[in-house]
C-alpha cells in the first residue's frame, strides 16, 4: 500500500499558447498539513483545479490510495473525498448557513428536501468546528472568517478525507486566523489530510510539516518545514535571492505634513493624536477592532468626526469629502483593493488616470494619447508586469494590481499617502516591490502612514509606530525601540492610553 493518500506525477496542463503546468508532482500524507507555495502565476490554482475535476491534465497521473484515479469531473473528485474552500467563499448570501453546506447534496426523501434533518446535520457539523452561529442563519450577515467555516463544514458533509484550503488567511484578522489555525490542528488529529496554499510564511510554520514549492508553472522541490530557511524559501520561490525585504532607506525627515489632535468617533475611536512629517513611514496597527481604518476615514472624507482637529502642513483643515482629500494631496490606497481601489474590467490605464480625468479633457472630449502616454509612465514607474495598459484590471497577480493602485495615486499632486494593508494576499516577490515603491515615494520627500497588521512589515519599514486598541491610542515607539513584543503588549492595553506619547 502507497505512503500517499494523493500522489501525482508528471503533470501538465496546456492552454492556448501557455503551459501551466510543467511536469509537476506533489505527494500528500495520511493526516498531514501540506504547504504548497509558489508566486502568483506559479501554477498553484491551475493545479488544485486539475485536483478537484475542473482541469484534466494533458500529461500525468494522479493516484488515490495508490490507486490510479482519472476524474472527469468536480463530482467525481467529491465522490472520491476531495474537497476545495477558496480564498473569497462560493456561496449564496441570501440562503441559510445549512442550505449553503447541503447545495447540490440535499437531503432527500421521497422526492422531499428534508429541512430539518439538513439543519439538525449542518449544527452537528457547526458544533464539531466550534462555530458561534447555527445553521439557520443568513450567509449574507457573516464574516469573511466564518463563512469559510462554513465552506470547511460543506466540505465535511461530503466526507471528505483531503481538503484543498486556498489562502484562507489571506482576508482574516489575526485572531481569525488563530481559529483557523486551531480549526486545520482539529481536521489533522480526526485524519483528515490538507493541501494549504498561501503566502504567508508565519501559516506555514504555524501548520505544516512539508512545503512543496513551484515556480514558473514547474516543480522546484518538496522541503520539511524545519529543515528550511526564510532565505532559501524565497529563492526557491522566486528564483532569485532577495538580501532585503525590507528595502528601507535612510531618509532625512522633514517639515510636518499632517497632524492629528484628539480625533473622536464615538463608537469608533477616541482623543486620538499623532503626526507625519516628509519623508517617514509612519505604521499604525493594532489588533482587530483598534480603529486604525476608521480613523485615517475619519480625516479622508469618508466618515466625519465627532470632535478633534486635522492640520495639514501646520494649517487647520475640513475635509467633508473623499474628494476635498485628494484636493489637498491626501491620497488613501484602501485595504480592498478589488472593490475600493480598482474598477477591475477597466483597462490599467483608464484606472491610473480616472482620478485626475478632467485634465485631458477639452471641450467634454478626452485627449486620449495624452491620458495613455501618461498612465503607461506611471504604470512602468512601479514596475507593473502587464501586456499593454487596456489589459483589464481583473487579468492582473494581486501584488500587480496593488502596483496599479499605486500609480492611480502618483497620478495626482500628492503630500501624504495612506498605505491600508498594501501587500494583503500578494507573494514575497512582491511584497519586495511593494516596500521598494514605498522607501522611493519616502526618499521623495512624501509623508507615508503603513496601516498593517503584519508585525514583520511595520518593524521594517516604519520610522515610528502608532499602536491602538479599543479605538484608543496606547503607545508610540521609535522604529529603535521597537519589537514584536513590545507591540503586542501595547495592542492588548485596555483602552487606558497607557504609554501613549
Amino acid at each position: 500500500m502507497s505512503e500517499y493518500i494523493l500522489e501525482l506525477k508528471g503533470i501538465t496542463k496546456i492552454f492556448p499558447g501557455v503551459k501551466a503546468l510543467n511536469n509537476v508532482q506533489f505527494q500528500l500524507k495520511p493526516g498531514e498539513v501540506h504547504a504548497l507555495m509558489g508566486e502568483n502565476g506559479a501554477g498553484k490554482s491551475t493545479f488544485i483545479k486539475v485536483i478537484t475535476g475542473v482541469h484534466k491534465a494533458e500529461e500525468g497521473e494522479m493516484f488515490l490510495y495508490g490507486k490510479k484515479v482519472d476524474f472527469k469531473g468536480t463530482k467525481d473528485a467529491q465522490a472520491a473525498g476531495i474537497a476545495a474552500v477558496y480564498q473569497h467563499p462560493t456561496s449564496y448570501p441570501d440562503l441559510t448557513v445549512a442550505e449553503n453546506i447541503f447545495m447540490g447534496h440535499e437531503i432527500i426523501k421521497r422526492g422531499m428536501i428534508q429541512w430539518k434533518a439538513m439543519n439538525e446535520e449542518a449544527n452537528k457539523l457547526l458544533a464539531q468546528l466550534d462555530a458561534d452561529f447555527d445553521a439557520t442563519a443568513e450567509m449574507g450577515n457573516l464574516s469573511v472568517a466564518q463563512q469559510q467555516m462554513v465552506e470547511i463544514a460543506k466540505a465535511m458533509s461530503t466526507n471528505a478525507k483531503i481538503i484543498i484550503l486556498d489562502e484562507p488567511t489571506a482576508c482574516l484578522t489575526r485572531s481569525e486566523s488563530e481559529k483557523l489555525y486551531t480549526l486545520v490542528d482539529k481536521l489533522k488529529a480526526e485524519g483528515v489530510s490538507i493541501i494549504f496554499i498561501s503566502h504567508r510564511f508565519e501559516d506555514m510554520y504555524r501548520l505544516a510539516e512539508r512545503i512543496t514549492v513551484f515556480r514558473d508553472s514547474q516543480y522546484v522541490g518538496t522541503y520539511n518545514v524545519d529543515g528550511i530557511t526564510n532565505a532559501d524559501l524565497i529563492k526557491a520561490m522566486v528564483g532569485r535571492e532577495i538580501k532585503d525585504l525590507f528595502p528601507k532607506p535612510t531618509v532625512q525627515i522633514g517639515e510636518e505634513i499632517l497632524r492629528v489632535e484628539n480625533l473622536s468617533r464615538t463608537g469608533f475611536f477616541k482623543d486620538v493624536s499623532f503626526d507625519v512629517r516628509a519623508g517617514e513611514i509612519v505604521g499604525l496597527t493594532g489588533l482587530v477592532g483598534a480603529g486604525r481604518t476608521e480613523v485615517v476615514e475619519a480625516f479622508c472624507g469618508i466618515t466625519r468626526p465627532d470632535s478633534g482637529s486635522v492640520y495639514l502642513e501646520g494649517k487647520p483643515i475640513d475635509i467633508k469629502q473623499p474628494s476635498d482629500a485628494m484636493e489637498k494631496g491626501i491620497i488613501l490606497l484602501p485595504e480592498d483593493r478589488q472593490k475600493e481601489g480598482l474598477i477591475m474590467s477597466w483597462g490599467l490605464g483608464r484606472n491610473v488616470t480616472l482620478p485626475t480625468i478632467s485634465k485631458y479633457a477639452k471641450g467634454g472630449i478626452n485627449d486620449e494619447n495624452k491620458e495613455r502616454e501618461l498612465s503607461k509612465d506611471l504604470l512602468e514607474e512601479v514596475d507593473t508586469k502587464a501586456v499593454d495598459i487596456f489589459q483589464p484590471a481583473s487579468s492582473l497577480s494581486g501584488g500587480n494590481q496593488q502596483k496599479v493602485v499605486v500609480a492611480k495615486a502618483l497620478s495626482q499632486e500628492m503630500k501624504l499617502v495612506i498605505m491600508d494593508e498594501p501587500t494583503k494576499g500578494v507573494d514575497v516577490g512582491a511584497k519586495a516591490e511593494i516596500y521598494a515603491i514605498m522607501g522611493d515615494l519616502a526618499l521623495k520627500g512624501y509623508g507615508i502612514i503603513l496601516i498593517s497588521s503584519e508585525m514583520p512589515e511595520i518593524l521594517g519599514m516604519a520610522d515610528r509606530i502608532i499602536v491602538m486598541c479599543n479605538g484608543r491610542k496606547t503607545g508610540e515607539l521609535s522604529r529603535a525601540e521597537a519589537t514584536q513584543e513590545g507591540i503586542l503588549e501595547l495592542a492588548m492595553e485596555k483602552s487606558t492610553g497607557k504609554g501613549a506619547k
